[in-house]
């Protein structure tokens, strides 16, 4: 009998947690440098943004909404590259390492050793990209590419209050922690791809702040002269989406550990991390 197409809830807890556990056990060295690359792969998705957003300014004037949505259509690709090739991307680990404490499968020092680790590693493949394969090859430094990347570095940092690129990031890294969660529950790559697609879409296209897609496009405004500061984008932009990125992930970390872990979090976890999850013990109900 072929099995169903997706996991349960409870399914997809156990293995998210599994995953962190994993990942916690990873050389240091190993998880920088696939923080590295899943920047990279991110900013793949936010080149592209950029290039259709940016490359139509009469559209921009005209219909800026259908831009948003055309924008924010293509911008998943780089998730999806990153989540197949089993890259470190800060705000899903904000949330499965969460799970992963708040069951005991791992001690509370394990979320500050992986955060710092992954979210320079993010940093330094996100400032790579922007230099390197963005601005020094010159495929945006020329208008209307390089006005609407120095206009979109002060809407995105300077313009919203503190306050409002906080609560920007819950609502993103909410959005991103149900991709990865769908995608975890799919079981074909087809089907992996279509389940994170549209909660980034979403998340692109309403223009909210995730950390590290903006350590891509706001670090390419300050090199193209926009009106913004490094030490301002940190402690205006940075830090805010950094917060409001933890507080989404654990919207969506906690209440699964919640709903599907907490009373049965022993026989569960330790039946998932020697490979023998049984569907009867993972089921929805109570």
């Amino acid at each position: 009998m072929e099995p169903p197409s997706t996991l349960t809830p409870a399914e997809v807890s156990v293995a998210l947690v599994k995953q962190a556990v994993e990942r916690h056990n990873t050389r240091y060295d190993k998880t920088f440098f696939k923080a590295v690359l899943a920047g990279v792969m991110l900013s793949f998705g936010g080149l592209l943004d950029l290039i259709i957003s940016g490359g139509s300014p009469s559209l921009n004037s005209a219909n800026p909404g259908l831009v948003k949505v055309l924008g924010g259509f293509v911008f998943p690709v780089g998730l999806v590259m990153l989540v197949l090739q089993g890259f470190d991307l800060l705000t899903s680990n904000l949330m499965t390492f969460s799970m992963a404490v708040a069951t005991g499968k791992l001690p509370l020092w394990s979320l500050l050793v992986n955060w710092i680790i992954v979210t320079f590693g993010n940093l330094v493949g996100s400032l790579f990209f922007a230099a390197v394969l963005a601005k020094s090859d010159g495929l945006i430094t020329a208008d209307p590419y390089a006005t609407y990347i120095r206009n979109f570095a002060v809407t995105k940092a300077i313009t919203p209050e503190w306050y409002q690129i906080f609560l920007r990031g819950i609502g993103c890294n909410w959005l991103v922690c149900i991709a990865i969660w769908q995608s975890i529950g799919a079981r074909d790559t087809l089907s992996k791809i279509v389940a994170a697609w549209f909660p980034i879409w979403v998340f692109v296209a309403c223009g909210f702040d995730h950390v590290v897609a903006n350590m891509f496009s706001l670090p390419l405004g300050i090199m193209l002269h926009a009106k913004l500061t490094t030490a301002y984008y940190i402690k205006k932009s940075l830090i805010a989406s950094w917060l409001g990125n933890l507080i989404g992930a654990l919207c969506v970390g906690l209440p699964a550990v919640y709903f599907y872990l907490w009373d049965r979090k022993a026989e569960t976890l330790t039946n998932a991390e020697e490979g023998r999850v049984d569907r009867k013990d993972l089921n929805d109900s109570p």
